[in-house]
């Protein structure tokens, strides 16, 4: 079953260098290619604390999937590789109820 999901994609490495809008162009085609579209929502600054004792304050981008759990799984996995120095990515369910209508003739 499709789901709307959400998930934080980083934007700057850890020795602080920003990562490119043509690096996450990358991410977003295999993205697409999995669930044929996404929306990428304006940057927020989020904080955690790692189970490490580090506590990350962190500029990331929101992204909104429509994709079943089985795609999100896949997405981690590309997320994971294509972002190597992130300790942990958080993707979230934001509804199972999901209603994407195309204009018929």
């Amino acid at each position: 079953m499709k789901k709307l999901w959400e998930i934080y994609v980083p934007t700057i490495r850890k020795n602080g260098n920003p990562i490119r809008v043509r690096h996450h162009r990358v991410w977003d085609k295999k993205v697409r290619e999995i669930t044929g579209g996404l929306t990428i929502l304006r940057p927020a600054i989020g904080y955690w604390d790692s189970p490490t004792g580090t506590i990350y304050r962190e500029r990331m981008i929101p992204v909104r999937i429509i994709a079943t759990e089985e795609e999100m799984e896949k997405i981690l996995k590309i997320t994971f590789k294509h972002y190597p120095d992130e300790e942990a990515v958080l993707y979230v369910e934001i509804s199972d109820k999901v209603v994407l209508r195309h204009r018929s003739g």
